[in-house]
């Protein structure tokens, strides 16, 4: 059999130096995310005190809510939410820092934590891969790089269109930041995601591409966005068709969907870009539409979520699969059980002689 080649980006698949190991395994097999870090924080039920920790006891701010501080001043909690996703069977987990940027961090005037967030962060999540990985099945570390709460795409005030809060330069010098952090702590790879403004993203894969060039390091990139509503668009506006088109110059080794609707409202925009993108699709869901008098705040089940990712994979749409907001180490251990014996996504192009590669 052949091996392997990604019609998207072969050069730079080649040129990994973390993470090289990924590309074959997506052809391979369909590979696992983790699910929710905020879902199982809240298991904790932390209060004020839990997230200050005795460092920030005198803080001047409620720092309650900020999941990211959690990596410092409860580094053990942390810690076991990652080793329950990797027992469930994940092959990659993320960071703990979809928030861990010096913009996101102004809400609770936590900037200067940014670099220490990311490192520790980045470090615990490498500590317990190493923990479980294994010849046979190696575990790998995505440094979460989430989309920030602001746009720069967007206006804050509707008197004014012309507004803006954020600028592309800020925004790329606080994922510059974010990603040199998580690189130091030995990430295999970066995770752009829950992305609602295109050019936010654009910020931070400019960002990554300067990094890469600047440290020699060039590892893979996962890009996934989130449609908001059931008009399929993200929130500034593209259509799934129109924001891979505007991300694919990235070369990303994987593409696809997170957060939002969840897995039913989900498919008819997976399986689009499953027909567009010549690299691999991802897709983890929401645990269904959120539900407040829920355990987990929304109403699917571990087989309900694992049930509809069982069909997409079965329908040959997504080679990564995992869970996002709602979703526990139980979705992840079902999803893992449920996509075991079904064979990735393929697209056309994607092995240099795809008679010799059935």
């Amino acid at each position: 059999m052949n091996q392997p080649a990604a019609s998207a980006s072969p050069a730079s698949h080649d040129a990994y130096t973390r993470g090289a190991a990924l590309p074959a395994l997506l052809a391979s097999r369909i590979l696992i995310l983790d699910g929710a870090m905020g879902t199982m924080i809240q298991r904790y039920k932390l209060d004020e005190a839990a997230y200050r920790g005795e460092r920030f006891r005198d803080y001047g701010r409620d720092i309650k809510g900020n999941n990211e501080l959690l990596s410092i001043t409860q580094p053990q909690i942390i810690g076991e939410i990652h080793e329950q996703y990797l027992a469930a069977g994940a092959d990659i987990i993320e960071t703990n820092t979809f928030g861990a940027t010096t913009v996101a961090q102004a809400d609770y005037g936590m900037e200067s934590l940014v670099d220490e967030m990311n490192l520790a962060s980045a470090k615990l999540a490498r500590a317990a891969c190493e923990r479980h990985s294994t010849p046979d099945k190696p575990r790998f570390v995505a440094g979460a790089i989430g989309p920030t709460p602001k746009t720069a795409s967007i206006s804050p005030d509707v008197n004014d269109p012309g507004a803006r809060n954020v600028t592309f330069e800020e925004l790329r010098a606080a994922y510059y930041q974010q990603a040199k952090g998580l690189l130091d702590g030995g990430v295999d790879l970066f995770l752009v995601e829950t992305i609602f403004d295109t050019l936010n993203a654009k910020a931070a894969l400019f960002a990554l591409d300067q990094l890469f060039e600047d440290t020699g390091e060039r590892l893979p990139i996962m890009i996934s966005g989130t449609v908001t509503d059931a008009s399929g668009r993200i929130l500034s506006g593209q259509t799934v068709e129109a924001f891979w088109n505007s991300l694919r110059h990235a070369k990303p080794l994987t593409f696809g969907l997170n957060c939002a609707l969840g897995a039913a409202l989900m498919r008819p925009y997976i399986a689009e870009l499953s027909k567009l993108c010549d690299t691999y699709v991802s897709c983890y869901p929401n645990a269904g539409l959120p539900n407040p008098m829920s355990d987990t705040g929304f109403d699917e089940l571990p087989a309900d979520t694992s049930g509809l990712l069982r069909e997409f994979a079965q329908a040959g749409l997504v080679n990564l699969a995992g869970g996002c907001c709602g979703t526990t180490p139980e979705h992840i251990a079902a999803i893992a059980k449920a996509l075991a014996d079904v064979k990735p996504r393929r697209w056309p192009g994607q092995y240099r002689d795809d008679r010799d590669a059935a």
